[in-house]
């Protein structure tokens, strides 16, 4: 059985981040020996402790940071893994040489010098293992295995009294970093051209002041809510009517396969990720970017139109059966783990 060794630098939120919460328990769960070296963080570090993966914490600071390259160093002595898996540029430039094989795993359109050391990469969707091989790196290099998210189908829905939405009205969610690239501000502009509909926004960012500057200023601000960071993301899934992606860029779409495994219907717009995941009109509905005119007619069109939705969300649902359950993707990953360790 492969011995594992993973380092994640990342941040404390983030899709990426929440991945790897999600892949380690589950490879250990599969028989992996697995040790996993990250940046500090006790609340991510108890999180995996109570799942049995070993943690290791570590610094991970700019060049200079001479206590990560030691321990990571030292764990790849002691520990004798078969793979390392690099999560985001920092932990792939703390890297150290050795007899093991190097993976970088990217979930966006990275800088590849930072990824220089590792012998394999792996890309999370398609589009991106193609970019990375457009790149320049020898096809037999690059590798696409997907995300998987958590079974959240029947999870009860919370009380929309809680934030003060009526219950009969429609519920939109959405969800992400309050940043330029989620294009929150469109998803405003098409609540505006939405009477009825009421707004959950579950996330946190440097643009929380200006959306809701701009709620204020397109008068829709009482029938929005920003939730913050939440971690109950599954029944926020099961409250909503709807679920949109509104992204400008959006490399995957972790929050499309969320939404499918909730059984929710999905609206998104056609930004790199989630133009690969949704056939259009099939498995979930897919607007222009920048579009809020379209959004709105698309959230009106499946708002009136309930059998539509729901048949969106049976599809979405299959989809997510087929491809993106902890099964399926687990097991890819150890036939990967088995083809290209020495």
């Amino acid at each position: 059985m492969t011995r594992l060794l993973q380092a994640m630098a990342g941040a404390p939120h983030g899709g990426a981040e929440a991945f790897f919460e999600r892949l380690a328990p589950a490879l250990s769960r599969a028989g992996v020996t697995q040790r996993v070296l990250i940046r500090d963080n006790p609340k991510r570090a108890a999180l995996l402790r109570a799942q049995g993966v070993e943690v290791v914490e570590a610094p991970f600071g700019g060049a200079l940071d001479l206590v990560t390259h030691w321990r990571f160093r030292r764990e790849v002595k002691d520990f004798q893994p078969d793979i390392v898996l690099t999560w985001m540029n920092r932990a792939s430039r703390f890297v150290p040489k050795g007899r093991h094989t190097t993976v970088g795993r990217l979930g966006g359109y990275y800088d590849l010098k930072y990824y220089r050391q590792c012998d394999h990469l792996i890309g999370n969707t398609p589009d991106i293992r193609d970019w990375i091989i457009a790149k320049g790196r020898p096809t037999g290099q690059v590798h696409y295995v997907p995300n998987f998210v958590a079974d959240t189908k029947g999870t009860q829905p919370l009380s929309r009294a809680s934030f003060d939405t009526p219950p009969g009205a429609p519920l939109i969610v959405a969800m992400g970093r309050l940043h330029a690239n989620k294009a929150f501000d469109v998803l405003l502009r098409a609540v505006e051209q939405v009477h009825d509909c009421y707004l959950w926004i579950a996330g946190e960012g440097p643009e929380r002041a200006e959306l809701e500057a701009l709620a204020a200023h397109l008068s829709v601000k009482p029938r929005v809510r920003f939730l913050g960071w939440r971690d109950d993301v599954a029944a926020l899934y099961a409250t909503g009517d709807l679920f949109v992606c509104p992204s400008r860029h959006e490399p995957l779409g972790n929050v499309v396969i969320e939404a499918w495994a909730a059984a929710r219907p999905v609206i998104a717009t056609a930004s790199q990720g989630p133009r690969q995941l949704i056939t259009d009109g099939t498995d979930g509905v897919l607007v222009p970017v920048d579009d809020g005119t379209a959004l709105a007619a698309a959230i009106r069109r499946l708002l009136a139109q309930p059998d539509t939705a729901r048949a969106l969300a049976e599809a979405g649902r299959a989809a997510y059966e087929r491809q993106f359950t902890e099964a399926a993707v687990v097991a890819r990953y150890l036939e990967f783990f088995d083809k290209v360790k020495r």
